[in-house]
């Protein structure tokens, strides 16, 4: 079965631009959506017991500061007024490697599931790197995962699978991590982004 999008989520990109009052209650939104997926066994750097001012802390201490630097570009899945899924993008790369972003935290709740939204959100994902002039997006994602299987849909080519590379958020296990990485044709000059070079 091959999952839709649901006709009322919305993908936007997610900004401190606002109202402090705004920008608090998306991240406490965000952080329950990392909260949830970490309880739930996804292999996304944590590992229990993981409060939600762990999470909180992740938003605002880690992620909020690279969204104000313009260094992370974040998009969220919004149903009406909640945000039920997430992904980031890391533009911070070495001087080398500025045609590269790195793909971070596709987080969808484990309530919004299976209606579309990661497919969404990768979809809007690979615009923003184009706007960007980022030509090749890399991750890397639990072998054997729906993440996995999700990704080789949209294009992402394995580069290889690293044994033992983290340990799962609810086990001590030691999990192998698949490497993945997808080209982008490049935007035509005409749709640049102004001030990227």
């Amino acid at each position: 079965m091959t999952a839709r999008q649901d006709a009322g989520i919305r993908v936007d990109e997610w900004g401190p631009a606002g109202d402090e009052a705004v920008v608090a209650r998306d991240v406490d939104m965000l952080a329950g959506i990392l909260h949830a997926v970490v309880h739930d066994g996804a292999g996304v750097s944590f590992i229990v017991p993981f409060t939600m001012e762990d999470a909180c802390r992740f938003w605002r201490d880690s992620v909020l500061p690279g969204v104000r630097r313009g260094t992370r570009r974040v998009l969220v899945a919004r149903d009406g007024p909640w945000i039920v899924g997430t992904v980031q993008l890391e533009l911070d790369m070495p001087p080398n490697q500025r045609h590269r972003a790195e793909v971070l935290k596709l987080l969808v709740h484990p309530s919004a599931r299976r209606r579309g939204i990661a497919r969404a959100l990768m979809a809007g994902l690979e615009g923003v790197a184009r706007s960007e002039r980022r030509t090749l997006l890399t991750l890397d994602t639990w072998t054997g995962s729906h993440a996995e299987s999700l990704y080789r849909s949209l294009g992402f080519v394995v580069a290889g699978v690293i044994p033992r590379f983290a340990r799962g958020s609810t086990t001590e296990a030691l999990e192998p991590a698949t490497i993945m990485y997808k080209d982008l044709p490049p935007l035509p000059p005409s749709s640049w982004k102004p001030g990227v070079s």
